[in-house]
């Protein structure tokens, strides 16, 4: 559920355990050097430095533009401390803030009936970071009648605002980093065709 100030509180989700051997793309720091401001939202705006922003969309009723100072002041904040393995440099250890994913994009109000479990298992969720990598998940993973997975939407990474870098999509529940999405510039929502639906018919791909 939004909120109309920034929350009094930040929720923590346990530490993901364990990782396997697999690639992923490296979580991005804030600033060289890691030194966040203490305003961020007031030195981009003397600065003169552009708002990142992320998109919304697809199969939504309230498409939306939003900010990581919209994520960090309209929603609960959770705290995931999380251990991933990159094929790259190996074990990352860090910790992010921010809200869930279930929460922002369901006040964007996807297409499905809410009251139809069978509906919002239909739905995918696209997320696509700056560098153009993206990744798909199922509304069912993070929906709280099925997988309940506590994804994130990351405002900080480390203690430091993510106001410059862009949010980070963060799996808690992932064992490898491949969807820890950096800069995320858009959030595509819908489904997608059943094998029989698909040009050519059933059996055929």
């Amino acid at each position: 559920m939004s909120r109309t100030g920034t929350p009094s509180r930040t929720t923590p989700i346990g530490t993901t355990p364990g990782f396997p051997t697999s690639g992923c793309p490296a979580p991005v720091c804030p600033t060289s050097g890691c030194a966040a401001p203490v305003d961020a939202a007031a030195a981009r705006a003397a600065s003169g430095v552009a708002v990142r922003r992320f998109l919304i969309g697809g199969q939504v009723r309230r498409p939306a533009s939003l900010t990581v100072a919209d994520l960090r002041e309209r929603w609960a904040q959770h705290r995931a401390r999380v251990v991933f393995d990159c094929a790259t440099s190996g074990p990352r250890r860090h910790t992010f803030e921010g809200p869930l994913l279930r929460e922002v994009v369901g006040e964007a109000g996807p297409a499905f009936d809410a009251r139809r479990r069978k509906d919002r298992s239909r739905f995918l969720l696209s997320v696509t970071g700056g560098d153009g990598h993206h990744a798909v998940l199922a509304w069912a993973e993070i929906d709280a009648d099925f997988g309940d997975a506590p994804v994130l939407l990351a405002a900080s990474l480390d203690g430091h605002g993510l106001d410059t870098a862009g949010s980070q999509l963060v799996v808690p529940t992932d064992r490898c980093g491949a969807r820890y999405i950096s800069a995320i510039t858009g959030i595509r929502v819908g489904t997608w065709e059943a094998a029989g639906e698909c040009e050519g018919g059933p059996g055929e791909r």
